[in-house]
Order: structure tokens, then sequence, then C-alpha cells
């Protein structure tokens, strides 16, 4: 997402990495501490020392990344952030508001939802079902915030709410709810494999819906996406690369997915 915003879109990446550099920093710090308490956790579970310190700094690193990555891109959308003489300005702290920290809510709700759903497809028993009820109650938190989104935006973000609604934003909105619901319908069934295939087309119809009422900005009111562009020889050079990257990428990360695929050890959680 980085390397595509910065090399497609540098004007887009200079502003947005200058306006919300608070926000990205605690994303970014987040994902180093959680990358290393999970490699501290494996060792120190062969020593039997810091596990409960490990456990907890990885719990509160994968809140805090998903939620300060959806404050970032909600405050995109608040209209607050303008361009005076070419130069990206805001006010201090602007990010903070309540449709951010309902976006943050958001974003770490799509991880949470997703992350017990995926599981109940390599699970079975007691586990299983442990996963099935905290993917049913996930759901239904998701579903809650993204409706109480609407209201939010409303008043802090009119401009998107306003797009939101528009005949290019509100078929993505309708087919998410519309999976939203086929998902806990077949989670309660206990259908695993097609509920997870629905989760996932929650998610996306979900931030397509967003990235539609965006459209065609960057950032709302201010910074549009061809405005933002590289010059078409650095997109087509672009465009290229990337269709090569997809052809060797694609592959190795379903070959990595069908190694790592072993199913959860009973024994380590004793």
């Amino acid at each position: 997402m980085v390397v595509t915003l910065f090399t497609a879109f540098p004007k887009g990446f200079a502003a947005i990495f200058t306006i919300l550099l608070a926000p990205l920093v605690i994303a970014l710090i987040g994902i180093n501490s959680r990358g290393a308490a999970f490699a501290f956790r494996h060792y120190g579970r062969q020593t039997g020392e810091q596990i409960p310190f490990m456990t907890r700094t990885v719990a509160l690193a994968s809140f805090l990344t998903p939620f300060a990555f959806g404050m970032a891109v909600t405050a995109t959308a608040t209209g607050k952030i303008v361009f005076i003489n070419g130069i990206v300005q805001a006010e201090p702290w602007f990010w903070i508001n309540p449709f951010t920290l309902v976006g943050g809510l958001v974003g770490t709700a799509i991880c949470t939802y997703l992350a017990p759903i995926y599981m109940t497809v390599h699970t079975e028993g007691e586990l299983q079902r442990d996963f099935r009820r905290n993917g049913l109650i996930a759901g239904v938190v998701l579903g809650f915030l993204t409706l109480v989104e609407i209201p939010v935006a409303m008043v802090v973000a009119p401009l998107f709410a306003c797009r939101l609604f528009a005949a290019q934003s509100i078929p993505f909105v309708a087919m998410a709810v519309i999976f939203g619901i086929m998902t806990l319908i077949l989670l309660w069934k206990s259908r695993f494999l097609w509920a997870q295939i629905a989760a996932a087309g929650t998610v996306t119809l979900t931030i397509t819906g967003f990235a539609a009422a965006m459209y065609p900005d960057l950032i709302i009111g201010q910074l549009s996406l061809s405005a933002a562009a590289a010059p078409p020889a650095t997109l087509s050079a672009f465009l290229l690369v990337f269709m090569i990257g997809i052809i060797i990428l694609v592959p190795s990360l379903l070959l990595l997915y069908w190694t790592f695929r072993g199913e959860p050890d009973p024994e380590l959680h004793r």
C-alpha cells in the first residue's frame, strides 16, 4: 500500500504522511511491537519467562495497529485537511474526533471479525465453537459500528456522508450489509467455509464502499486522484511491474499459506 501510494500518487503520499504522521507512527510502533513480542514469546515459552508480558504486548499491539490505521484513513474523509498555497495544513489533533475514533474501532473490528471466522475452518470441537461464537459477536459489533459511523459522518464529515449515499457508493454499501447478514447466517448454521468467503466479501465491500464515497478524491474535497497521480510514464512502468509482481507473489503467498496451514496445538495452551 505504501509503495503504491508513493510511486503512483507521490503528491498524495507527501500530504498524507505529513499531516497524518502521528497516527501512522503509532500504527508502525504497533506493527513492530507485535512482531517483536510474538518472536520473544516463542523463545519465552522455552524458558518459561515473560510470557504474560509478551502476550499482553501482542494483544495491545493487535488492537493499536488497526485502530490507528482506521483513524488515519477516515481522517482523509473529514474535510479538515486543506491545501493553502500548495501546502497541506490542518488543525493540531484534527485526526482525533468522533468520526475518526469510530473509524479506528471499525478497523479493529474488521480484524476481530475476520480472525475467528477464518479459524473455524482450522479447528474442531470446543475450540471451533468458541471461534464461531466470537465470530458472531464480532459480526454484530462490526455491523453496529459501521451503522453508527453514518450519523457521525453526517455531523463531522458531511461531504463524505453525502457521497456515501450517492449512486456510485450505495450499491457497495447495500451489498456489504447483505454479505454481513449472510455471514452471520452461515456461521449460525456452522457452514464455516462459506462463512469465511462471505466474511471476506463483507470486508471487501465495506472498504470498497468507503473508497467509492471518496472517489474521485484521495483527500476529500482537496486532492483528487488525478491531481495526486505521478506522470503517465511512471504510472505505466508501475502497472507493468505491479502485474509482474502479482504473477510472482500470489502463487508464493498461496504456497506459503498451504505450507503453514497446520492445525493449532492444544498442548501450547496448557
